[in-house]
């Protein structure tokens, strides 16, 4: 079994904590969904924001899907001139037997344009995965 890292990054419309948390919670959904990803077997996971991103910590939005032991990390992106805004990336550091080529990174929203040969999802049902995220949180929240 190998460590292996998963990235993913998606954007948000504006700097708000529903907003941070909402579209973290949609693209953790995803990874989790495409890869098979458990959490005891996330090592850890790393989640950065853009500098215009300070309403709340995107790692929430793992505690929400129940990453309840997994350690987790904020912290902010270089300040670039030029590069995206608005936007939360993702780190995920993941005890696997698959190998890099298998792993599925996700990337959605504007954050496409950081990677757009990884890029390349099946079409999503919103409605759907958002029942699916309510589902997960509804064994972990109050």
């Amino acid at each position: 079994m190998w460590c292996r890292g998963i990235r993913g990054a998606t954007t948000v419309e504006a700097n708000a904590r529903e907003e941070i948390l909402t579209a973290t919670r949609q693209l953790l959904a995803l990874m989790i969904r495409l890869n098979g990803i458990q959490p005891e077997d996330v090592a850890s996971a790393i989640f950065s924001t853009t500098t215009d991103l300070n309403a709340e910590f995107p790692a929430l939005a793992a505690r929400q899907l129940g990453w309840l032991e997994v350690p987790l990390l904020c912290s902010h992106e270089l300040d670039v001139p030029g590069s995206l805004r608005k936007c939360v990336r993702v780190l995920v550091h993941w005890n696997t037997n698959r190998s890099q080529r298998e792993i599925r990174h996700v990337y959605i929203k504007e954050a496409v344009r950081l990677r757009p040969d990884l890029s390349q999802l099946p079409p999503v049902d919103l409605q759907e995965l958002e029942a699916w995220i309510a589902e997960q949180m509804s064994h972990f929240l109050p």
